[in-house]
């Protein structure tokens, strides 16, 4: 069995996203609109991550700051899920705490 995601970037003449769009048809999403994202891919033969990082031209940085607090809240919870290491994952939901209070996240 194969399970496909599919990432589309429009591009103005400068080579500046000014669509991102994403299909996963298991998930129930087809050409779903978005104005940032961010893929990491670990190359074992490397030992490297590999990563893409785009947003829309339109992006608001208020939701640019929303967005990478919910990825690195995000980002915490799979680390716990992946090494069971719960200090480590305190630290960093701390760590997620302070970005929020510093950028005056939470109300």
């Amino acid at each position: 069995m194969t399970s496909k995601i599919e990432l589309s970037v429009e591009l103005d003449d400068n080579r500046i996203p000014e669509k991102l769009s994403w299909t996963a048809e298991d998930g129930g999403i087809t050409n779903e609109e978005a104005k940032a994202m961010m893929l990491s891919v670990w190359d074992s033969k490397s030992q490297e991550t590999l990563r893409i990082d785009l947003w829309t031209k339109d992006m608001p940085v208020d939701e640019m700051k929303q967005f990478f607090h919910q990825t690195l809240v995000a980002m915490s919870d799979t680390f716990n899920r992946a090494t069971q290491d719960e200090k480590m994952t305190a630290t960093m939901k701390d760590f997620c705490d302070y970005f929020a209070e510093k950028l005056e996240l939470k109300k």
